[in-house]
């Protein structure tokens, strides 16, 4: 599968972006001077966070190929860090299909790592923003069955919308063009946990041009109206997975959950 006819990428390196500093964050080689200044001015805690969220959707994507959902819509993948979650699905379900999409050009120049799928299954990119999503969903119709089940993966992605774009709709909007028997895979940065520290990552973030809508936990539950949360519900990213698989407790800043369309 490949990514056809889209535009090569032009990259912007005079401004930060939320994928190149999550690269960095995870300890990533992608990523640009002005993207590490970011970085190196976040606290500690942000690298626990962005490591939290990969391990959470190492989880989810694995307990979903467990149910046997073999359909996923990735969006905001980020930059490819081993293991994808095509890779994580195909060694449940070898037929899996996953459709990524990010909005920074850098992602589409390593798409090939993405596109790397098993013989059985598929995997393609687009490069769109999440705020665009009739252009995703048009894109992922070309691989995706719509009358099956699919997991849409929005993994710390909302946080970069704000109310004022209106991300509850969004999520709203995306969910209500999947069947029953999908699934939301939702993780999100709370504004109600260590708030001194949220001060700080906003304010860091902001210097580099990134506009963050962290949100409370009520906030962020409603993201899940209308679905059915799994156990055990909307927790920290530490304490989402399935019994006995949980990594050791530790605090986190992160919300996480999965929830079922009903």
């Amino acid at each position: 599968m490949t990514t056809g006819s889209q535009p090569s990428p032009q990259i912007d390196t005079s401004k930060a972006h939320p994928a190149r500093v999550y690269d960095w964050l995870l300890g990533g080689k992608d990523n640009y001077p002005v993207d590490e200044a970011v970085g190196t001015q976040l606290p500690p805690e942000a690298r626990d966070a962005a490591r939290q969220n990969r391990e959470f959707m190492h989880r989810a994507a694995a307990w979903l190929a467990g149910q046997g959902i073999d359909q996923f819509l990735d969006i905001g993948t980020g930059i490819p860090t081993a293991p994808n979650l095509h890779q994580i699905v195909q060694r449940v379900v070898p037929t899996a299909k996953v459709v990524y999409a990010d909005n920074d050009p850098i992602v589409l120049r390593h798409a090939e790592a993405l596109l790397v799928s098993s013989p059985e299954g598929a995997t393609d990119y687009i490069q769109a923003d999440v705020r665009q999503p009739d252009a995703i969903v048009e894109h992922a119709r070309h691989i995706l069955d719509f009358d099956r089940p699919i997991a849409l993966s929005l993994i710390a992605l909302m946080h970069f919308i704000t109310d004022a774009q209106g991300a509850h709709d969004i999520v709203r909007g995306l969910v209500n063009t999947l069947p029953k028997g999908s699934y939301l895979v939702l993780s999100h940065a709370a504004s109600d946990r260590f708030e001194e520290l949220v001060e700080q990552v906003t304010a860091e973030y902001a210097k580099g041009g990134i506009e963050l809508g962290f949100r409370t936990r009520p906030q962020v539950e409603r993201f899940f109206d209308g679905l059915d949360l799994v156990p055990p519900g909307l927790v920290t990213a530490p304490e989402w997975g399935p019994p006995g698989r949980l990594p050791e407790p530790e605090d986190s800043g992160i919300y996480a959950g999965v929830a079922r369309v009903v």
